[in-house]
């Protein structure tokens, strides 16, 4: 079995719109989205899951096709590709 990221939770939000994104991202933060099930936020499906594999992030990283944006001050990272972004947050 694969090392899972310990105290990290990933939400994946299903659009490509930057905008509608940069919009909802706050609410998302705050809201308590139920784990393994996708819920609607403004109209934007989101989904939550916990366990996630060490490397993800670092091989996700390195794909051209991948851009990643940090919150140093939360220690958020972002990544978005496809038609998803993906937000990897600290567990309390």
């Amino acid at each position: 079995m694969e090392n899972m990221m310990e105290n990290m939770k990933c939400v994946t939000v299903y659009t490509n719109e930057f905008e509608k994104f940069s919009d909802i991202f706050e609410q998302i933060l705050v809201s308590d989205i139920p784990e393994n099930e996708d819920t609607e936020i403004e109209g934007v499906t989101v989904g939550l899951v916990t366990e996630i594999p060490e490397e993800y992030i670092e091989q996700m990283r390195v794909k051209p096709e991948v851009v990643v944006m940090r919150d140093k001050k939360r220690n958020i990272t972002i990544l978005q590709h496809g038609k998803i972004f993906e937000i990897f947050i600290p567990s309390v």
